[in-house]
């Protein structure tokens, strides 16, 4: 199969499920739920929302869009979040649209399962920060049962990293990356002053833990652990290109958007 290449992707483009795949209604129902909430909104007033809160930009990306908000979840990860107000000329009572789109040499490695989840989490923290509420759940020292089962599922995959791995993977998910006696320590800022960190040892003992200034007033615990496994997620990308030829764990396979596991000719989701 031959990849065709986007400047910008949409989720069917990247599940290659067509315009009405699960992930498109998703994001269709997110854009429904959430267009109101800047309707009314200054451009100043969001610009400021969105870089110091959120760590994104404001921009315009070609599509006759009154703005978009431009967030990197990994370098060469972009999601745009196109936002246009066309008030009632539909006669549908929808005064506004966003539009998802994806972005960046990697956007099309990710599935859309983490990049519609990464937007609804994206939206509810624009919502909460507009809204002036406070985090729902500030549990960070304790792991969910999904995040237990995540780090025991995704620990193994690490054992591969080598010395010469650090500078390249530290590029590849923009983190700082050291070893340490018996491991490594990984440390992404996920948003401005908040930060994940992701150790693994020899023992093939992976954990996560979660910092910064910020945290308890920007980043609910549930979300911050989604992002985690976002980003446990991309690692195992990483190992997964960079190891092709090893006899990698099952779990590495999982972790590509469909249209990618299509053009290795994997089987898409194997277990």
């Amino acid at each position: 199969m031959t990849l065709k290449k986007f400047k910008y992707w949409t989720v069917s483009e990247i599940d290659a499920t067509g315009v009405r795949g699960p992930h498109e209604v998703e994001l269709q129902n997110i854009s429904k739920a959430k267009y109101s909430l800047f309707t009314n909104i200054s451009h100043d007033y969001l610009k400021n929302l969105v870089e110091l809160s959120l760590g994104g930009k404001i921009e315009n990306i070609g599509f006759n869009e009154d703005w978009t908000i431009t967030i990197e979840m990994f370098p060469e990860v972009n999601i745009h979040l196109v936002y246009t107000y066309f008030g009632n000329e539909f006669g549908d009572d929808i005064e506004a649209e966003f539009k998802f789109l994806f972005s960046g040499e990697r956007a099309y490695l990710i599935p859309g399962e983490d990049s519609a989840t990464y937007i609804d989490l994206i939206m509810d923290f624009l919502e909460r920060k507009i809204k002036d509420k406070e985090p729902f759940e500030k549990k960070y020292d304790e792991k969910t049962e999904l995040m237990k089962k995540v780090l025991i599922q995704r620990s193994e995959p690490f054992k591969y990293l080598k010395e010469e791995d650090k500078e390249l993977l530290a590029k590849f998910i923009g983190a700082k990356i050291w070893k340490t006696i018996d491991g490594w320590k990984i440390k992404k800022e996920i948003f401005p002053e908040v930060f994940i960190i992701l150790s693994w040892d020899n023992q093939n003992f992976l954990d996560i833990y979660y910092s910064g200034n910020n945290l308890h007033k920007q980043i609910s615990s549930y979300h911050a652990e989604l992002i985690g496994i976002f980003m446990i997620n991309h690692i195992l990308r990483y190992i997964t290109l960079t190891y092709e030829e090893e006899d990698l764990p099952d779990i590495c396979y999982i972790m590509f958007s469909r249209i990618f596991t299509k053009q290795k000719d994997w089987q898409h989701r194997r277990t």
